[in-house]
């Protein structure tokens, strides 16, 4: 585990403690690594959790199948990120979603009561943990939120204009990739992946766009 300290110490969740801190609380948070191959489940829909859980290495998908096996991908989850959090308070009630593994992935989970309750040995840091807990909830709040307004557009042009507009503005660039493949992008959109395919297609035979894959370039 020490040797994903680096990227603890680069997260959210522990801005402002330092690597030989991030490590001694460790053990403080009741820390766990688990690790996944691609395509497995870390997080099943209907599981009860107490855990805050961070990924440290690969990639992961929040998604949701119905009764007829539609996938909806509702969100991307990269090295350093939260996830899950919002259910591992005790009465949160089960998970809604699955979480995927989209490749080769590594997982911390930490004991979400020795999270937010100060542990006996009043770690200097641990207060920071806690706002740091606090702010991340709030930015993960703001994201569903950005999600909405994509899903909210009416046409599968408008919802792909928003999205990759927000990409842009995100990367600061007009050149970027995304963390999905076509079918992917179109179930986290919500679209039918035959029309959001020939809507890229009119859009660049507009001149509006350039892509390969997964890699974009607005004009």
């Amino acid at each position: 585990m020490k040797k994903y300290v680096p990227v603890l110490k680069r997260s959210q969740l522990f801005s402002g403690v330092g690597e030989q801190e991030t490590e001694a609380m460790l053990n403080c948070l009741g820390a766990r690594l688990r690790t996944y191959k691609k395509g497995e489940y870390v997080l099943r829909q209907g599981e009860h959790i107490g855990d805050i859980t961070m990924l440290v290495s690969g990639s992961l998908h929040i998604q949701r199948d119905d009764y007829w096996g539609s996938r909806s991908i509702l969100g991307h989850v990269t090295e350093g990120e939260m996830f899950g959090e919002a259910y591992a308070m005790p009465q949160s009630g089960p998970l809604q979603n699955d979480v995927v593994a989209a490749q080769d992935s590594a997982v911390i989970f930490f004991d979400v009561m020795r999270v937010i309750t100060t542990c006996s040995s009043a770690c200097p840091f641990h207060a920071a943990v806690v706002r740091n807990l606090f702010a991340a909830l709030s930015d993960k709040n703001r994201r569903l939120v950005s999600k909405l307004s994509h899903m909210s557009k009416r046409t599968t042009r408008e919802k792909l204009v928003s999205y990759l507009s927000e990409q842009a503005a995100k990367q600061n660039k007009n050149e970027f990739e995304i963390p999905y493949n076509r079918q992917q992008l179109a179930d986290f959109l919500s679209v039918d992946r035959s029309a959001m395919s020939n809507e890229l297609s009119k859009m660049r035979d507009e001149g509006l766009i350039e892509y390969d894959k997964n890699k974009f370039r607005l004009l």
